[in-house]
């Protein structure tokens, strides 16, 4: 691996995962990372992924910004940060969680990122302030369908309920995001299947089969996470366990961090 900051003659000494489980114990809450946005990332995915496959001085693409954790990440491992986001409200939050920050070069932009000509404006004017022509890591941490609303923005991919809708417009937002990757590196999503109308809609391998299928690259990794302090799913006597045995369905406690490699 040339695309990062690992000494292998330390392999020994190091704690990048390299398993396909990652069994999480708790969010991480150390400095600017906080737990006030329902369904944000957790902040040791980032962590490990921005050290495995970004050298210093890089930049990484998030276009579903959100409450900022992987812009806190890149500023603790000093990598160059974009990111965009719909919902305003959320971005005033993060820029004033940024206010402070020096160490890094970022722009973070409200921008509809399934939207050609908006993304493009706005990733020509992030990448001319960072004296750039590309990216060298993308992470993507889309909603699930209409599980959690976000906003009621029409172009908040959290408004859409149909599964085959989702997926399109996850194409889009895929494809506008990969014209600014740099070839041989690496992108990364991280989603979760749901449970609607009675049945799993396997989201994950859907959108495998979507990436693969529209773009030239390779699937490098399928990791399971799972998080023990998962609110409102934790201990075996919880409500969830009831509903569970009450009905035929298992509970939804992981997520998928799908790794590629863009090959063109």
């Amino acid at each position: 691996m040339k695309y990062n900051n690992l000494n292998i003659k330390e392999w020994k000494k190091s704690d990048i995962n390299v398993d396909s489980l990652w069994l999480i114990d708790q969010r991480e809450k150390s400095g600017k990372h906080s737990n006030i946005y329902h369904g944000n990332f957790i902040p040791q995915i980032p962590n490990q992924l921005i050290r495995r496959y970004t050298r210093e001085g890089e930049i990484v693409l998030d276009p579903f910004l959100g409450s900022g954790t992987t812009l806190y990440e890149c500023e603790n491992l000093n990598r160059n940060f974009i990111g965009f986001d719909v919902n305003e409200k959320i971005f005033n939050f993060v820029e004033n969680q940024m206010q402070d920050q020096s160490n890094i070069e970022y722009e973070i932009r409200i921008t509809d990122v399934s939207n050609q000509a908006e993304f493009q404006s706005s990733m020509d004017s992030s990448l001319k302030s960072l004296r750039a022509d590309k990216v060298q890591f993308l992470l993507m941490h889309p909603p699930y369908l209409d599980i959690i609303k976000f906003t009621e923005n029409k172009a908040d991919l959290s408004q859409i309920s149909d599964a085959a809708l989702f997926l399109a417009k996850m194409m889009d937002v895929t494809t506008n995001c990969l014209s600014f990757l740099e070839k041989d590196r690496y992108f990364s999503v991280v989603i979760g299947d749901v449970y609607k109308n009675g049945e799993v809609i396997p989201l994950s391998s859907l959108l495998i089969n979507e990436i693969k299928s529209k773009f030239k690259v390779k699937l490098k990794g399928i990791v399971v996470k799972n998080i023990a302090g998962n609110r409102g799913k934790q201990g075996t006597g919880g409500i969830w366990k009831y509903r569970a045995l009450n009905s035929d369905y298992f509970i939804f406690k992981h997520e998928y961090i799908l790794v590629f490699k863009k090959m063109f």
